[in-house]
């Protein structure tokens, strides 16, 4: 186990200083592997081939809307060493920050996945009320991470933080979701591909 040294682990925030990211609105997410380890599959023909680890990662994200019901999962992917998606907070009477009902609008893709067997542990919903951003990616990673310690060797699966992008607009919507939808195509042109 490594210790602590507070020169190589300095715990430097990447969120924005001062966001409130349990507000609605709708992010842009990345979870990365640890040292982007393939642990989830592999990408054929331009699609991703999930393994039983990929399909728990999967339904592991799918499951993020039963734990925070105010979540609605637009476009995601998982990729052989990370996992894309948008997640949108929503208000609690359906309708988005600017008053608009988006979970219904034509204007945003509907899941394009299905879930797939097996069927992974439930995802730990943090104690407490929290309802954040960062709160749903540690319970997303708990669930896949207590899996992978039960059925393979690996046990450190993911690298410590997320990335995140408020989404904004409309066109940043869409180019951020184009971008997802095609990232398996685009594998060995990702900054996160290795082999």
């Amino acid at each position: 186990m490594n210790r602590y040294n507070p020169n190589k682990h300095q715990r430097r925030s990447i969120r924005l200083k001062g966001y409130d990211y349990s507000q609605p609105g709708l992010y842009f997410i990345t979870i990365c592997c640890q040292d982007r380890a393939c642990l989830f599959g592999r990408v054929v023909n331009d699609e991703m081939e999930l393994n039983d680890a990929g399909k728990i990662a999967e339904q592991s994200w799918l499951d993020i809307p039963k734990h925070f019901p105010n979540v609605v999962l637009h476009e995601y992917v998982v990729m052989p060493n990370h996992v894309h998606g948008i997640i949108e907070i929503a208000e609690t009477d359906g309708m988005d920050i600017d008053g608009a009902d988006i979970v219904g609008s034509k204007n945003f893709s509907p899941l394009r996945h299905t879930p797939h067997q097996p069927q992974p542990p439930p995802p730990q919903r943090p104690r407490g009320t929290s309802k954040t951003i960062g709160s749903m990616v540690r319970g997303f990673k708990i669930g896949v991470t207590k899996w992978m310690r039960n059925n393979t060797n690996v046990h450190d699966v993911w690298q410590r933080n997320y990335y995140e992008h408020i989404i904004r607009d409309e066109q940043s919507y869409h180019r951020i979701a184009e971008y997802i939808k095609n990232n398996p195509a685009n594998w060995q042109d990702d900054k996160f591909y290795k082999k």
